[in-house]
C-alpha cells in the first residue's frame, strides 16, 4: 500500500507500506477523504522534520478492522480523527486539570505507541480506538473530515473570551479563518471584520456571513477605525500563520482589547513590548481542541449552524497531492480546504 509523506522541503514521497493491522486497543479506518492543513504546508514549504504520523491528520473514513479489546467501535462505522480522551491518570489529570491531559497532547503529537506510520494521504491507517468518533450520520464523508480544522477554530472561539456585542477582526481567511469568522458569528460578535488579499477568499467570507472584508494594510487600518469609532478591535483572531501577523493584530485592536492566536508561524516574531503594555491586551492562543468540543463542533456543523461545503473548493487524488500543496504553497492559490481522495 502507498502513503503520501512529506520528506523534505518541496518533496513528497510515495511510500509504501504493509497492509496496516489493527493492536488490540486499534483500529484500522479506510479513508474517505483527507483533508490539506496548514501543518502540512509549513512543512512542505520548509524542510523541516514532520512526524509522518500527522501528516495528513484531518481524514473522516470506516472503520474495517477493530482490535480485540476496542468496544465503542465496530466494523462498518463511519468514523472521523480527533483528539484523545483525558486518560484520568497523568499529573495534570490527577490535579483536576483534564483538559491539560498529558497523555492526550502526546497522542495529538503522534508519539503515543499506537501513532500510525504514516497519515491520512493513504487508502487505510492504523490508529489508537481512543482517536475515532462515530461520524454524525447528518454528515457527508466529505464534510467530516472538514470536522477537525473545524473544531480547531471552534475551541479558539470558545477560548478566547468573546463577548456579546464584540466587534471582532479575522486575520486571514483560510480554512481556519474562515471557520472562526463562523464560530465567531454563532457567539454572538455584533461585528465580524475579516482581513484578507485574496478576493475570492474575500467573497466567501461575505456569503458566509462576515459583516465586512477588506485587503491588509492601510485599508484594513481605515476601515476597521471608521467601524469602531477610532478605538480598534475589541478582539482580534489572527489566522495567518506568519510571524509578520502577530503584531500587526495587537496594532488593530484596542486599548484593553484582546488577541488570540491561532496560527502557527514557523519563525520567530518581532513585536514591539511597548505596545502591549500601553494597550493592556489580553491574549490567549489556541492549539488543537479537547475531545469533549469536537461533538459540540460535530453536531453544529451538522445541524447548519455552520457550512463547512463552501470551504471545500476541490478535491485532489493521492497522485495529484504534490501539485495541490504546491499550489496552497505558492501564496497565489485560489483554493480553501483541498481534500485528498485516497482512492482515486
Amino acid at each position: 500500500m502507498l502513503a503520501a509523506l512529506i520528506t523534505g522541503k518541496e518533496t513528497i514521497e510515495m511510500v509504501e507500506f504493509d497492509d496496516p493491522t489493527p493492536a488490540p486497543d486499534g483500529v484500522v479506518v479506510d479513508i474517505a477523504f483527507c483533508g490539506i492543513c496548514g501543518t502540512d504546508i509549513h512543512a512542505y514549504q520548509s524542510g523541516r522534520p514532520y512526524n509522518p504520523a500527522i501528516c495528513g491528520h484531518e481524514w473522516s473514513g470506516t472503520v474495517s478492522a477493530i482490535g480485540s479489546n476496542v468496544r465503542d467501535v465496530t466494523e462498518g462505522d463511519r468514523v472521523v480523527v480527533s483528539a484523545a480522551p483525558a486518560c484520568g491518570n497523568c499529573d495534570a489529570c490527577r490535579a483536576g486539570l483534564a483538559d491539560r491531559c498529558h497523555t492526550a497532547f502526546v497522542v495529538a503529537l503522534g508519539r503515543d505507541p499506537l501513532a500510525p506510520k504514516h497519515g491520512g494521504f493513504a487508502p487505510r491507517l492504523a490508529v489508537g480506538a481512543n482517536r475515532v468518533v462515530k461520524t454524525d450520520p447528518g454528515l457527508t464523508d466529505e464534510q467530516a473530515a472538514q470536522v477537525e480544522p473545524a473544531t480547531v477554530a471552534f475551541h479558539a472561539v470558545r477560548w478566547s473570551g468573546l463577548r456579546l456585542g464584540d466587534t471582532a477582526v479575522i486575520q486571514g481567511a483560510g480554512p481556519i479563518g474562515l471557520g472562526t469568522m463562523q464560530w465567531v458569528r454563532a457567539a454572538g460578535a455584533g461585528r465580524v471584520i475579516v482581513i484578507e488579499p485574496n478576493d475570492q477568499r474575500r467573497q466567501l467570507a461575505l456569503d458566509l456571513g462576515a459583516h465586512d472584508v477588506v485587503e491588509p494594510g492601510e485599508a484594513a487600518d481605515r476601515l476597521i477605525k471608521e467601524r469602531t469609532h477610532g478605538l480598534g478591535a475589541d478582539i482580534v483572531y489572527e489566522c495567518v500563520g506568519r510571524a509578520w501577523a502577530i503584531q500587526t493584530a495587537i496594532d488593530l485592536a484596542r486599548r484593553g482589547g484582546s488577541m488570540c492566536l491561532i496560527g502557527l508561524a514557523d519563525s520567530d516574531a518581532s513585536i514591539s513590548p511597548g505596545s502591549w503594555l500601553i494597550k493592556e491586551l489580553k491574549m490567549t492562543g489556541a492549539l488543537a481542541y479537547f475531545r469533549e468540543e469536537f461533538e459540540m463542533s460535530m453536531g453544529m456543523i451538522a445541524d447548519g449552524r455552520v457550512q463547512v461545503e463552501p470551504l471545500h473548493t476541490s478535491t485532489a487524488s493521492l497522485a495529484g497531492l504534490d501539485e495541490a500543496i504546491a499550489d496552497l504553497a505558492s501564496g497565489t492559490s485560489q483554493q480553501a480546504k483541498v481534500l485528498v481522495n485516497p482512492n482515486w
